[in-house]
C-alpha cells in the first residue's frame, strides 16, 4: 500500500505523520511532501519523535510535485487550521482524506510552552494516524484476504 501525506511546508506535521505510519508497518511505502516544501524539517518536530522513539532527522522535505506521476492508494492532508490552504493533489490517487493539526510550528511563548505544543499535536497524529492503519490498512487486509 502507498500512501502520500501532505502539508504545505512538509517540515512537521506530514513530517510526523510519515515517520508514525512507517513505524507502524515497515511494509507500507510512506512519502511525505508540500506544495511549499521548505527544504528542512522542523527541529521541533525531529526533537518530538526522538522522544518518542522516532527518528526523522533523515527525512527530507520533498515537493509534491516529485510525486505526480505516480499511484496512491490513500493521500492523506494534515493541514489544519482555516487559515491554512491545504494542498489539493492532482495525481492519480484511489483515496483522498483530511486528518488536519494545528500548526505547532506558530506556536508562540516560551520554549517549554513551544515544546508542550510539539508534543500534543505529534500524540494527535499518533493517534489519529494509528486509528487510520487499523481501520484502513489492517482492515483492508482482512477484506482481501478472504
Amino acid at each position: 500500500m502507498k500512501v502520500l501525506i501532505l502539508c504545505t511546508g512538509n517540515s512537521c506535521r506530514s513530517q510526523m505523520a510519515h515517520g508514525f505510519l512507517q513505524s507502524f508497518d515497515p511494509a507500507l511505502i510512506v512519502r511525505s511532501a508540500g506544495t511549499e516544501a521548505s527544504g528542512k524539517l522542523n527541529p521541533g518536530a525531529v526533537e518530538a519523535m526522538k522522544e518518542v522513539g522516532i527518528d526523522i532527522s533523515h527525512h527530507t522535505s520533498d515537493s509534491v510535485d516529485l510525486y505526480l506521476d505516480e499511484e496512491w492508494d490513500y493521500v492523506i492532508t494534515v493541514c489544519g487550521g482555516a487559515n491554512e490552504n491545504c494542498p489539493a493533489f492532482t495525481g492519480k490517487v484511489k483515496n483522498r482524506m483530511h486528518i488536519g493539526f494545528d500548526d505547532p510550528s506558530h506556536a508562540v511563548g516560551s520554549e517549554e510552552f513551544i515544546k508542550s505544543e510539539f508534543r500534543r499535536v505529534r500524540d494527535e497524529i499518533k493517534e489519529e494516524f494509528w486509528k487510520f492503519y487499523k481501520e484502513m490498512v489492517i482492515g483492508n487486509k482482512h477484506i482481501s484476504n478472504r
